[in-house]
């Protein structure tokens, strides 16, 4: 029978709940983190009236998939000079910078649907303007997290929180624009997205951040060094690698959900938003987990599970044609992906040297979303000839190689992080206690 000693005092229970969220004790990125909330909602409003209005307008999954390639695309070319000029400048004022220039391509897309001028072409021009603007977006909303909280120690939670914050506009963006599509119009969710831009304007404009300006070398010498830095240190490469293979594989299925809510589960928007919401649903749950965890050790465990559960769900979902059971493998789907992309970011930004810091999160970001849309093109290739299930169970059969593969070798991974930990003084936490011990 349980007995009260059973329980943990609540002085403990109370410690373990503000851990959780410590990142936002500092102000400079409590501001930052809210501001990101309103922004990161409206790109998923975004993102999902985009994508209607493209198959709405042609019928091709081959445009969708193009569509999901160019505003993500150019990160595989870019991130390598992107990583300089983020190790280089100053970074809020260059994250205002495109900040500015999102609202604007945002208004511009809201203006040309409701004047009914836009065209297949104008939606591919906007999708690869968008697509060089996030090349600088999201490796510099992940390096300007690091420089806003107040505490080294608390890094790793202020990259969870990133991850919760995504997930959670991820969760609620895709059924409310399936909402507002079928109240209104695609015109009005990218109005909508271009207003969302001002809240981390704002945000931005009110918190001084740390001059954090490292000696400049020569571009050519800059951008050796962090190649090389990559090729040298088994668990950057390693990591970066099963990064670009989980979102080239998994991905491939966010291009084709207008195609599967219309032609698989008979439905509309609303349908779109339900499957799109229940991946965001999964990777929200992904997020409050991480939230949760103390230490960095163990994340190496977490990505084996997780892409092994990602390549299951992928392959089930393909599976199916019932829409509960597909809500549910995407929400399983989505909690793997986050899971796994979220961990590899942790660690990385917990071993990465601060010099370092904006060229190899430029190329997790390539890995990441570069590799995504990359995957995206492809599937909507072979969507076209093949069949959207046919696609995503290939890509989920191919996933489960890819993840079984890392799982074999994980001890050969964590061999080399072990004394990377160690020379930062991070040992194993034990959850009940907040204290360290020894590993």
């Amino acid at each position: 029978m349980r007995t009260r000693q059973d329980d943990p005092p609540p002085a403990r229970t109370e410690s373990l709940r503000r851990s959780s969220w410590r990142a936002l004790q500092s102000p400079a990125y409590r501001r930052y983190f809210l501001g990101q909330s309103l922004s990161l909602l409206g790109t998923w409003i975004q993102q999902v009236a985009l994508g209607w209005l493209v198959y709405r307008l042609t019928d091709s999954t081959a445009l969708l998939g193009g569509v999901a390639f160019l505003s993500q695309a150019p990160q595989l070319l870019l991130a390598p000079f992107v990583g300089i000029i983020i190790d280089r400048a100053d970074r809020k004022r260059l994250m205002l910078v495109i900040q500015s220039l999102m609202l604007v391509q945002a208004v511009a897309l809201a203006a040309l649907t409701y004047l009914d001028l836009i065209q297949p072409w104008v939606i591919l021009v906007a999708a690869a303007v968008l697509g060089v603007l996030n090349s600088f977006d999201a490796p510099l909303r992940h390096a300007l997290a690091g420089q806003l909280v107040a505490r080294r120690e608390d890094i790793p939670n202020a990259i969870a929180l990133n991850a919760l914050t995504f997930n959670l506009a991820r969760f609620i963006g895709p059924p409310l624009a399936g909402l507002l599509l079928g109240l209104s119009s695609e015109a009005f969710c990218f109005a909508v997205n271009g207003l969302s831009f001002v809240g981390v304007i704002l945000a931005l404009l009110s918190i001084d951040t740390p001059s954090e300006r490292p000696h400049a070398v020569p571009f050519g010498s800059a951008l050796r060094e962090g190649f090389e830095y990559v090729r040298g240190s088994v668990p950057v490469g390693g990591l970066l690698l099963q990064v670009a293979l989980l979102n080239f594989l998994a991905a491939s299925y966010l291009p084709m959900m207008p195609a599967f809510a219309r032609d698989v589960f008979h439905g509309g928007p609303d349908m779109l938003g339900a499957l799109l919401g229940s991946a965001g649903a999964g990777a929200l749950g992904a997020s409050l987990y991480l939230v949760t965890r103390h230490s960095v050790r163990g994340l190496t465990g977490t990505i084996a599970s997780a892409n092994l559960l990602a390549a299951c769900a992928l392959c089930g979902f393909a599976l199916t044609d019932a829409a509960w059971l597909a809500c549910l493998l995407l929400f399983l789907l989505g909690f793997g992906m986050i899971a796994s992309n979220a961990s590899t970011n942790t660690i990385l930004q917990t071993i990465l040297p601060a010099g370092l810091r904006g060229r190899v999160l430029a190329l997790y970001t390539a890995a990441n979303l570069g590799a995504a849309a990359a995957g995206g093109l492809v599937a909507g290739w072979v969507a076209e000839r093949a069949g959207p299930e046919t696609t995503l169970l290939a890509a989920g059969g191919l996933l489960l190689v890819v993840a079984l593969r890392f799982r074999f070798g994980l001890e050969h991974l964590r061999v080399h992080l072990r004394p990377l930990y160690a020379e930062l003084g991070i040992t194993h936490v034990t959850p009940t206690m907040g204290r360290k011990a020894a590993s």
